[in-house]
């Protein structure tokens, strides 16, 4: 796909959709386009936006599509190690304070199918023992929220570093498919969200965004880093991907915590 139609099929995305595709990086975002036309059968993207005016589904897989969801429980398992012994316990201790009435405060953002979601709940009951929490988690893609929603499925691949004692406490008993229990679910609120967008609620103690901001631009990433930046509380953790790391944190008033992590200065 040459520029001049990457820029016409942009412009067509955000006005059926209302998805800015200018906020993902291009070469990576091209090649996508390219592999789903071929995949859609139809010869051109004028035909193909024709029909996805004239079919909901069509368009509702196409969403999903270009909204990236590969996630899984405790992806890198040993950064999920560092929050459960290093970041929590102080969160926690800290959460008890008079001024934490509710408890601790985490922002799941782009939550995708829910397994990130679900494991920082299941890491708050292993922890936290009974002190409460507020978990609120985030997605563009409905589909995905969807799914989130109704507790799974997911597959073997996708729990395979839930250990069987997570398994047995947390997750509805037969399987494959897998699913979370019903108990798990109602601990989490599930919303849609438009990261760049759309405002986000303030004073977390924790946010939580893992390899989301690895398919934006450079422009792109310094806006979430602000804005995840106003949505901690001073002393809060943004927990990141391995790979996605702040050139300068303290421009967002961050300071390096250690790999994946950054605290609110």
């Amino acid at each position: 796909m040459d520029l001049e139609l990457y820029s016409q099929v942009k412009s067509s995305v955000k006005q059926i959709l209302g998805i800015d595709l200018n906020h993902y990086k291009d070469e990576q975002m091209r090649r996508r386009l390219d592999s789903w036309l071929v995949r859609s059968g139809e010869p051109n993207w004028e035909r193909y936006f024709s029909r996805l005016r004239a079919d909901s589904s069509e368009l509702s897989r196409f969403r999903n599509y270009l909204t990236i969801n590969v996630s899984e429980f405790f992806r890198d398992a040993e950064r999920w190690q560092t929050l459960r012994t290093k970041i929590l316990p102080d969160l926690i201790k800290e959460s008890r304070a008079p001024s934490h009435l509710s408890g601790l405060r985490i922002f799941s953002a782009g939550c995708s199918i829910g397994p990130e979601p679900y494991s920082l709940a299941i890491i708050m009951n292993e922890v936290a023992r009974g002190q409460p929490f507020t978990l609120i988690a985030t997605d563009l893609d409905r589909g995905a929220l969807s799914k989130a929603q109704a507790r799974g499925p997911y597959t073997v691949e996708e729990i395979r570093n839930v250990t069987p004692e997570q398994r047995a406490a947390f997750f509805e008993t037969g399987g494959p498919p897998f699913y979370v229990t019903a108990k798990l679910s109602r601990q989490i609120s599930f919303r849609e969200q438009n990261l760049l967008q759309d405002p986000f609620d303030s004073n977390f103690d924790l946010v939580v965004c893992r390899n989301v901001i690895i398919y934006f631009t450079f422009e792109a990433k310094a806006v979430l880093y602000d804005k995840f930046s106003r949505a901690l509380r001073p002393g809060g953790i943004l927990f990141l991907g391995g790979t996605e790391i702040i050139p300068k944190p303290q421009e967002y008033s961050l300071q390096s915590f250690g790999i994946s992590f950054y605290k609110k200065v």
